[in-house]
């Protein structure tokens, strides 16, 4: 079942260049997807667009088979509940000034899910590995690795179909990346997963399929295993050979 389709999507800013050229892609429940590309290539605007917080310029975007539709608010709230996000840094991601509890809670509330609160973010916590008495305290007495767990529960609460990762390990060192790695392997026997990454050794790990882009545009796409044993063209070739490798969690 397709959960995200992008059809012939173009993006441009305003009267500007054309960042994203003819985009074809789909979201399938069960398999995760990783989109990789170099700063530049046009990942930060794939983004906005599956987050529907862009329209394209051209083409389509549709949600379990419905075109998305911002006008909808009915149709936006199933749709935000369905799809959530993890940005890059656990220092500006969280809100100093409040506890992790209405942290987590935030997106409960926002998208007025009827759930018991409390027990929805210790469940949350425990998704991620924290103790319960997390709730009760604030994101400076955390790691960054910590942090990072945060806001995955943040994300994960409302139960989401589809969680969107945006170089979500990359302002980690070493050892916490590899954790966060073992975490979203675990979190992707329950939703689906697409990763947003430079790192082309870090999304094979977790993903079904690759999408490699280019100056905006799709350059390679296929299986991971596929695209990692035999790269086809040239920018994936470079790609691969500048990666440090994560270790194997298969």
């Amino acid at each position: 079942m397709s959960l995200i389709d992008l059809t012939a999507v173009s993006f441009s800013y305003g009267r500007g260049r054309r960042v994203l050229d003819g985009i074809d892609l789909r979201i399938e429940a069960g398999r995760n997807l990783g989109i990789v590309g170099e700063s530049g290539s046009g990942k930060t605007t794939i983004l906005r667009l599956l987050l529907g917080l862009a329209l394209p310029t051209t083409g389509r975007i549709a949600f379990n088979g419905a075109p998305l539709d911002p006008g909808n608010r009915s149709f936006m709230r199933d749709f935000r509940r369905a799809v959530q996000a993890v940005f890059q840094d656990p220092y500006s991601s969280l809100d100093p000034r409040q506890k992790i509890a209405d942290i987590i809670a935030e997106p409960l509330r926002s998208l007025n899910v009827e759930t018991d609160i409390s027990a929805a973010v210790a469940g949350a916590l425990a998704s991620v590995d924290l103790p319960p008495d997390a709730a009760q305290r604030y994101p400076h007495e955390f790691s960054g690795g910590q942090r990072q767990r945060i806001a995955i529960a943040r994300a994960i609460v409302s139960r989401p179909e589809l969680l969107l990762a945006d170089e979500v390990v990359s302002a980690l060192d070493l050892t916490t990346r590899i954790r966060i790695v073992e975490l979203l392997k675990t979190l992707s026997e329950k939703m689906t997963l697409v990763l947003v990454s430079h790192d082309i050794g870090f999304v094979a790990l977790l993903c079904h399929d690759l999408i490699i882009l280019e100056k905006g545009r799709v350059v390679e796409q296929g299986p991971a295993g596929s695209i990692l044993s035999s790269p086809q063209h040239p920018y994936t070739q470079r790609l691969l050979a500048s990666t440090p490798r994560l270790p194997d969690f298969a």
